[in-house]
């Protein structure tokens, strides 16, 4: 039988829970990044590698998840999913950013999410959400209801400019065609809003947003464990994060922005067909 204590912990206790996980597993990322880190293997398409860290760090969070919630679910990048019996599910991103890792630079993340429900945007409920960067220390964490923080700083999305003042986060895909396609978007783009930003962690430029760095944010072919958590801390930041149409976010599309900006948005990605 299912304990009472562990299918109905406090969105507190979870954070908690969730913070040390994420900072023991950014200890490990960081202190092999002082070594070598080369490409362990391909997943969609050549340009789509992980690394032995990736696989090594997933490993651990999962170990410690399981340790302390043997009755949650679990969905990872790395290692797929898990059966739970308590209706929670920690949706892991070991490495965001996995390319940035290999290379060096300083913009990847350990993301956390727990979500009451299936690993399934459009059916779960985010109730907690941490993205630490390893590299700057920086640690964004929301709280279902309770608010959204970078370290102890609450955040709260700015008043946001109009449209061609804005500054636009984005990706790109793996798949090499579609890519082509997302280059000639973000080209026409260009001349209709104040800059571009690509930094290649979808988690960190959500919460990006949060912090006010950028205006918008918007990306193709997602998963869920991409922006589980750092959707939650948009939406306590008070923003809004959603799909086309208004649906869930799904790898179709997602849209992260102001809710005073999102109409504005949605109508320059359906002109320049992104």
């Amino acid at each position: 039988m299912t304990s009472p204590a562990l299918a109905r912990p406090s969105d507190t206790e979870l954070l908690t829970l969730a913070l040390d996980i994420a900072s023991e597993a950014g200890r490990m990322i960081a202190t092999a990044r002082e070594g070598t880190v080369t490409v362990a293997d391909r997943k969609s398409s050549s340009t789509d590698v992980v690394t032995q860290v990736d696989r090594d760090a997933e490993a651990l969070i999962r170990h410690r998840i399981a340790e302390a919630r043997p009755d949650d679910a679990f969905f990872g990048e790395e290692s797929g999913g898990g059966e739970g019996s308590s209706g929670l599910t920690w949706v892991v991103d070991p490495i965001d950013g996995t390319v940035n890792y290999l290379y060096g630079i300083p913009h990847y993340a350990v993301s956390i999410a727990v979500v009451e429900g299936p690993a399934d945007p459009a059916h779960w409920i985010e109730r907690v959400g941490v993205v630490l960067n390893p590299a700057t220390g920086e640690t964004f964490t929301a709280v279902r209801g309770g608010g959204a923080f970078l370290g102890d700083r609450a955040l709260s999305i700015p008043t946001p400019p109009a449209l061609d003042q804005a500054l636009i986060a984005t990706g790109f895909a793996y798949d090499a065609e579609l890519r082509g396609r997302q280059g000639a978007a973000v080209a026409a783009m260009l001349p209709r809003v104040r800059d571009i930003r690509r930094l290649g962690t979808a988690s960190l430029d959500l919460c990006n947003l949060a912090a006010g760095r950028v205006d918008a944010y918007f990306e193709r072919t997602l998963n869920p464990w991409d922006h589980a958590a750092g959707g939650l801390v948009v939406q306590e930041a008070g923003g809004v994060v959603v799909g086309r149409g208004g649906n869930a976010p799904s790898r179709e599309f997602l849209i992260a922005v102001h809710p005073d900006l999102l109409a504005s948005v949605e109508d320059l990605l359906d002109e320049i067909r992104a």
